[in-house]
Parts: C-alpha cells; sequence; structure tokens
C-alpha cells in the first residue's frame, strides 16, 4: 500500500504489519471491529450474536452469528495473522448447528443480544428495520442454506482449497483477508475478498 504525497509527486510506501506486531486480538479487536462495522465484509449485516454458544451437547463458540438483508444466516469466523488449518471443519460444523434454528429462535437469540448490549430495543424491530418489513409476522429467516465467512490475514492453501471446492458444490463461503498497515502511528486496514474472486467474469474472454 502506497500514500500519494501530493506536493512531492511521489508514492510513499507505507509499512506492512502483523497484528502480532501491533498486539491486536482476536476477540477484542478484530471481532470488535467487524461487530460495530460490517462494511470490513464487503456487506451490510446484522450482527445477532457473538460468541454464540447455544448448541445441546458442546460447549462449542461460533466467533459471530449475522443476519444478511435476505434473512440469511451468516457464520463468521476471525482469526488474525494465520487461519489456521481447522477454520473450514470449525465453520462447517458451527453452520449445521444453526441449520435448525426457527424464526422465534433467532428473535430470541437477538434479543438476548440486545439486552446485554445494553440496547433497549426489541429484536422483532431491529429485524424488521434491516430488512426492510415492517410486520414481524412476514419476515423469513434461516429459510435457505446458511452463509460461511471466513476472516484472516493469512489463509492456508489446504483452507482455500477446501472452500473453493465447496463454492463448487454451492456451498456459500467466503474468505477475506485483512492486512493492518502503520504510518505514523496511525493503524490501516485494508481488506479484500479472495474467495470468490470478484468480478472474476469480466477478465474473461466470452
Amino acid at each position: 500500500m502506497f500514500l500519494i504525497d501530493r506536493e512531492k509527486n511521489e508514492a510513499v510506501s507505507i509499512n506492512k504489519k502483523t497484528f502480532q506486531e501491533l498486539e491486536f486480538k482476536e476477540r477484542q479487536h478484530l471481532q470488535e471491529w467487524v461487530c460495530k462495522n460490517t462494511d470490513i465484509l464487503g456487506e451490510q449485516l446484522l450482527i445477532i450474536q457473538k460468541e454464540f454458544s447455544g448448541f445441546d451437547d458442546t460447549k462449542e463458540r461460533l466467533d459471530l452469528l449475522a443476519i444478511d438483508k435476505m434473512g440469511n444466516l451468516v457464520i463468521i469466523e476471525n482469526k488474525l495473522d494465520d487461519s489456521g488449518k481447522d477454520v473450514v471443519w470449525q465453520s462447517l460444523k458451527y453452520a449445521s448447528y444453526c441449520s435448525g434454528l426457527t424464526k422465534n429462535d433467532i428473535r430470541d437469540i437477538f434479543q438476548r443480544y440486545l439486552d446485554g448490549q445494553g440496547r433497549n430495543e426489541l429484536a422483532e424491530e431491529v429485524l424488521g428495520e434491516f430488512l426492510e418489513i415492517e410486520d414481524f409476522s412476514e419476515v423469513e429467516l434461516n429459510n435457505e442454506d446458511q452463509r460461511i465467512i471466513m476472516i484472516a490475514a493469512h489463509f492456508r492453501k489446504e483452507v482455500t482449497s477446501t472452500a473453493m471446492w465447496l463454492l463448487d458444490h454451492h456451498i456459500k463461503i467466503k474468505c477475506i483477508t485483512v492486512t493492518p498497515y502503520e504510518l505514523n502511528g496511525q493503524i490501516l486496514l485494508e481488506t479484500e475478498q479472495i474467495i470468490p474472486v470478484v468480478n472474476a467474469e469480466e477478465y474473461l474472454k466470452k
């Protein structure tokens, strides 16, 4: 990444960093950034729970649970400098766990999240506003396959290979890289969707 110096008419290199170097943490920092601005993921999502552990017979926790504009559940797994080798397996487990959540389950999960955040709001109203549907009885939630979004500074090849295979088999999965940079004490964050490739068809001769 470069900063353009207009006065000198030159491109100045911005130092690429790691989250470890900057002492950023997965839950304390990256997870909170996503919660407060889902544009990091390239789309508008409604976060309905974090560190969700409402699964029978397991104490596992998924990082973030969200709803997209179509009412689909989105499982979000955050990693820092390295995706690790098991993130796809983790994400698929969580997607399967969430597949049976009903509309009322989702409303209740979100209400607990709002209450825990100290927000004096009703889940039904916030969901309706986000989905642009006034009557909650007409809202449809989790009626299609669940989606998966994985975030990391670097994805291992076993992760990207598996994600590409899942995508080819119509599993809705997305990989997004997040890279921190430092300039004069300011931290910049670059994000890039690497799977699926954005607008790949534009580069193909027809």
